[in-house]
C-alpha cells in the first residue's frame, strides 16, 4: 500500500488527524516516509543541498570550534553527539580535521543519533573509525563535550495553528482529496505562546514545534558539561511571527524546487518549517542551558577563518576546480550563510567567549 493510501485509511478509521501527525507520517513512516525511503535526498541528484555536501571546509570550521570547546573543558576526554548526520559528510570532515590534534583525537568519542536505517547504513559505509550509532541520546550516558545538529529541527513535525476568535489547530481530513479543517487547540499549544508572551493577530497562521522543546530537554538532562550547537534556518520570535509571515513557513523540497503543497508527492518530498530560536533560548534556560551566542552561518564561518581560504583560492590559478571551490565557499557565506543561523548554548562551562561567536547578535 502506498503512503497516501495508508494516511487515508488512518483518517477513515480515526477521523481527521493533526497536521503534526500527517507531517510525521509523510517524513518518517517506516520504509515509505521521506526520510525512511531509499531515495537519495541530498546533492545534485537529490532534493536539496546541505552545507557539508557543498564543501569540506564547513566541517573543518566546525572542527575548529569543537577543538576550542575541548580546550575550554580542560582538554579532557571529549564526546561529540551529532543528531541526524545525513550522508555522514559533516562527521567525516570534522574527524579529518580533529585527527591533527593527537591528544584530543585519542580520547574522542563521536556518537551519531540516527533513526533512519537507510541513512545509518550510508553513514557506516563512509565512516570507519571513532563513530558509534544510537537511537536516542539516553543510550549514551552523561556527556562531556558538544551536541551538534545541522538542519535537524526544521524537519521535526510541527503543529500548524491559526488565530481566530481563539487559537485553532489545523487538522487533515480527506474528502476526494486531503483538506485542512480547524479544531480548537489544546492548552499545550496555547501555553507555547503565552509563556513566550507572543500575541498573534487575527487570521495569523504559523507553526509550533513542541518536539524541539522535548529534544532540548533531553539534551540538557544528558549534558554534564559542554556545549550545544544548533544550525538551522529560522528566526527569533519577533521576526518569525512578523506580519510578513502570516501564512506560516512550511515549505516542501523536491528536485531542488520549492513548493508549499505538503499534500502532494507524499513521502517523496521534504517538508520543513522554520525554527523559533527564541523558543530554544527560552526553554533552554529553563532546562539549565546558558546562551553563548546567536549569529548567521556567514558570521560564524568568517569568525573561524573561512575568508582566509577564499582569499588564498582567489589568488591562485583559477582552474575549473578552483572556481568550483570559490563558488561553494561563497554559497556557504552568502546564500546559505545568510539563510542559516548558528545558536550555541552551554552547561557547566565558565567561559562564554567562543571564536565562532565573535559577531554574535544580542538575543531579543
Amino acid at each position: 500500500m502506498q503512503l497516501p493510501e495508508i494516511i487515508k485509511k488512518r483518517i477513515k478509521n480515526e477521523g481527521a488527524i493533526s497536521f503534526h501527525d500527517f507531517m510525521d507520517m509523510a517524513l518518517y513512516y517506516p520504509s515509505l516516509g521521506y526520510y525512511n525511503s531509499p531515495k537519495n535526498k541530498i546533492g545534485n541528484d537529490g532534493d536539496y543541498y546541505t552545507s557539508p555536501v557543498l564543501s569540506s571546509l564547513f566541517g573543518e570550521m566546525i572542527g575548529r570550534q569543537l577543538e576550542e570547546m575541548w580546550f575550554l573543558l580542560g582538554k579532557k576526554p571529549f564526546t561529540i553527539v551529532e543528531y541526524g548526520a545525513g550522508t555522514g559528510a559533516l562527521c567525516f570532515d570534522i574527524l579529518y580535521y580533529l585527527k591533527n590534534n593527537t591528544l584530543l583525537f585519542k580520547e574522542l568519542k563521536y556518537c551519531i543519533i540516527e533513526k533512519g536505517e537507510m541513512m545509518r547504513q550510508r553513514q557506516k559505509n563512509l565512516l570507519a573509525e571513532k563513530v558509534s550509532w544510537y537511537n536516542s541520546i539516553n543510550e549514551i550516558g552523561l556527556i562531556n563535550g558538544c551536541i551538534l545538529s545541522n538542519e535537524l529541527l526544521d524537519n521535526f513535525p510541527v503543529h500548524k495553528v491559526i488565530m481566530k476568535e481563539q487559537l485553532m489547530e489545523v487538522f487533515v481530513d480527506y474528502e476526494n482529496d486531503f483538506i485542512e479543517v480547524l479544531m480548537p487547540s489544546d492548552e499545550k499549544l496555547k501555553n507555547y505562546f503565552i509563556e513566550q508572551e507572543i500575541t498573534l493577530p487575527q487570521n495569523y497562521c504559523t507553526e509550533i514545534n513542541l518536539q524541539a522543546i522535548n529534544w532540548l530537554k533531553d539534551i540538557a538532562q544528558n549534558l554534564n558539561s559542554g556545549f550545544v550547537i544548533t544550525i538551522d534556518y529560522g528566526f527569533p520570535a519577533e521576526d518569525l511571527y512578523s506580519a510578513k509571515r502570516n501564512e506560516g513557513t512550511i515549505l516542501c523540497y523536491k528536485g531542488h524546487q520549492i513548493n508549499n503543497s505538503p499534500f502532494e508527492n507524499i513521502g517523496e518530498q521534504d517538508i520543513t518549517a522554520h525554527v523559533n530560536f527564541t523558543a530554544l533560548n527560552f526553554w533552554g534556560q529553563k532546562f539549565g542551558l546558558e546562551t553563548c551566542g546567536f549569529t548567521s552561518q556567514s558570521n560564524f564561518l568568517r569568525s573561524l577563518g573561512l575568508m582566509n581560504y577564499l582569499r588564498k583560492l582567489e589568488m591562485e590559478n583559477k582552474d575549473e576546480s578552483n572556481r568550483d571551490s570559490i563558488l561553494h565557499i561563497n554559497k556557504l557565506l552568502i546564500d546559505m550563510g545568510n539563510k542559516f543561523k548558528v545558536f550555541i548554548q552551554k552547561k557547566g562551562v565558565k567561559s562564554k567567549m567562543l571564536t565562532g561567536m565573535q559577531f554574535a547578535n544580542p538575543f531579543p
